[in-house]
């Protein structure tokens, strides 16, 4: 698989988002800077993003209640298939509280949800930042942030480009799934259909 395939595939970007990443020089697969995004990659390759690692997930698995008048294929030159339906990841709201090395403020909150465009060229969608604490004499914020897209570190990245430094990050629901408060890390819940479809 071509490299820009691999990382659009795994959601780090779009194509040409990948493509400006390689050229930044900031790609490498098993410790080796790649040169052009035509290069092949297998999936026992380890794929680094300024240093990250990317691991390939193969295969995606959604539970779907099919609309009439959707076909059960992947494509048809006449109807709509449910793989016209599916956006994984792309427009599912998910709200993440991180704590800040910086102190965010008004001007942060209107720089998110004007939709920002990073360093490297990606075009973000507006995001909902709330700053639930500041602590200036420490250089410090705590707040919670949605966000309706999924690309690779978005949140680091954003604050990154505001001057700040994310030094914690927990996402605390994605669509109707929310964390509860008294779930610490490391324990799981097991969920009910409703839970997922309700």
């Amino acid at each position: 698989m071509r490299i820009d395939k691999y990382l659009a595939h795994m959601n780090v970007g779009s194509r040409k988002e990948v493509h400006q990443l390689i050229k930044k020089g900031i790609v490498a697969v098993n410790g080796t800077t790649v040169k052009t995004p035509k290069q092949q990659v297998k999936e026992s390759d380890q794929v680094t993003v300024n240093g990250d690692i990317v691991a390939y997930q193969k295969y995606h698995y959604f539970l779907l209640n099919k609309p009439r008048g959707v076909l059960s294929a992947t494509e048809d030159r006449s109807q709509p298939t449910v793989i016209s339906l599916l956006a994984p990841g792309k427009h599912v709201d998910k709200v993440y509280r991180a704590e800040i090395a910086g102190v965010a403020n008004d001007a942060t909150v209107k720089t998110f949800a004007s939709g920002m465009t990073l360093g490297d060229g990606t075009k973000l969608q507006p995001a909902e930042l709330k700053i639930l604490s500041q602590d200036e004499e420490h250089n410090r914020s705590t707040t919670e942030i949605k966000i309706r897209e999924g690309k690779y570190h978005q949140i680091k990245r954003m604050f990154g480009a505001v001057g700040m430094k994310v030094v914690e990050l927990e996402r605390i629901s994605m669509g109707k799934l929310t964390l509860p408060a008294n779930l610490k890390r490391g324990e799981y819940l097991e969920l009910k259909l409703e839970d997922i479809v309700g």
